[in-house]
């Protein structure tokens, strides 16, 4: 006898680096998650360029293709809206989509500021739908080992949190004027794009954020234009920025995000000191995680001491391979978009585990005060 499982469709907006990331995510739920809590059906997908989106359609396996994402949020056979969009792109279709009753999965930054960020958490507020912000880093096995490990009182009292988010792909002075690098479109640099990040991952694992203090570069100021390299644009967001944080909880840390980091490719790395041992983590060795236990006779052999996240006990490895066969990048998106349609199906709460739209809303909070801390060169009080 067959396992009969309901459907819900997917539409897409955006094709391009998440989109291609959370269509494999949707294909992949039944492969490893069986029998799901509902079967993703990929249904329709929206981009501006008819050629690629016609072409994104084809490879990712949708069933249509559009040009204007309002037919997205509109169609009948969609039960939820994945926003994979630049982030000038983020409020505007998922109000919409809430008003719609869609449920609805938006990429992170929630939006370019926390002031629309805020209508975007209203919205969801309002609408009586699932809605979740997509920081699929919680969804590391390791990372959600550390705060297992935190929650529990493993590392005791939290003292330190530092985190560092580097890339080096705009290095090149010659590298196009993306909109990535275009403050209009998305509001800030690597604070937004890798900073976002590792400000969720402080919330997730050691508490809210009160104070802040900032500093911000822009090491390039001028780039050729995609559209005709022989002419250049200005690049209106900085280049880096390091802040430091403080904690409801009384832990102190730093947080630093580059693209200017030579060398380093997704180097995502954070370590947590706590009064009976520590924790460190990098994305770029997703399956292992670093400990140091302080009560732990260790004789001859004490010191930090690596922990390879892939046995069955571990969070998420069950569905995946047997011990030692590591897993990739493109898993935490499977995990991710898993744990949505679990809520969504069996009326769950997203969070704890899950970034609700408050949590992005909080995260755009945080960067805008790391941006008057820098502007203003003083402290800043994080009032959300």
């Amino acid at each position: 006898m067959g396992v009969k499982v309901r459907e819900m469709g997917i539409g897409m907006l955006g094709y391009a680096f998440m989109g291609k990331a959370h269509s494999h995510a949707w294909r992949d739920i039944p492969l490893f998650f069986w029998p799901p809590p509902a079967m993703p059906r990929l249904i329709v997908i929206y981009g501006r360029h008819e050629d690629r989106v016609r072409e994104a359609m084809l490879r990712y396996g949708y069933k249509r293709y559009t040009t204007d994402w309002r037919n997205v949020v509109k169609d009948p056979e969609v039960d939820i809206v994945d926003n994979c969009l630049p982030n000038h792109l983020h409020k505007e279709p998922t109000i919409e989509a809430l008003e719609a009753g869609k449920h609805v999965v938006c990429e992170k930054p929630l939006a370019r500021n926390a002031e629309e960020a805020r209508e975007m958490y209203e919205a969801a507020k309002k609408a009586d739908v699932k809605t979740m912000c997509a920081f699929n880093y919680r969804f590391v096995p390791a990372i959600r080992l550390a705060k297992k490990l935190i929650d529990e009182g493993f590392l005791g009292r939290i003292y330190h949190f530092r985190a560092r988010y580097l890339q080096d792909w705009i290095i090149d002075p010659n590298f196009p004027l993306v909109w990535r690098l275009r403050g209009d479109l998305a509001g800030s640099g690597p604070l937004g794009d890798l900073g976002s990040h590792i400000i969720d991952l402080a919330r997730f694992l050691v508490g809210e954020i009160k104070a802040v203090t900032g500093a911000m570069r822009t090491f390039i100021g001028e780039r050729p234009l995609p559209e005709d390299p022989s002419k250049k644009g200005k690049v209106t967001v900085e280049d880096a920025f390091v802040a430091t944080v403080e904690f409801e909880n009384g832990a102190i840390g730093t947080l630093e995000a580059s693209r200017f980091a030579t060398g380093r490719k997704n180097y995502n790395n954070f370590e947590v000191n706590g009064e009976k041992g520590s924790i460190e983590f990098n994305l770029e060795r997703l399956n292992e995680l670093r400990v140091y236990w302080r009560e732990v006779p260790a004789k001859d052999i004490e010191g930090w001491h690596e922990v390879l996240v892939t046995e069955v006990r571990h969070p998420f490895i069950e569905v995946y391979w047997p011990p030692g066969h590591i897993i990739g990048w493109e898993h935490t998106f499977i995990n991710e978009l898993y744990h949505f349609l679990d809520c969504i199906v069996n009326d769950k709460d997203v969070a704890p585990y899950g970034a609700t739209f408050e949590d992005g809303y909080k995260c755009t909070v945080v960067c805008d005060a790391i941006i008057k801390a820098a502007k203003d060169g003083k402290r800043v009080e994080v009032t959300y």
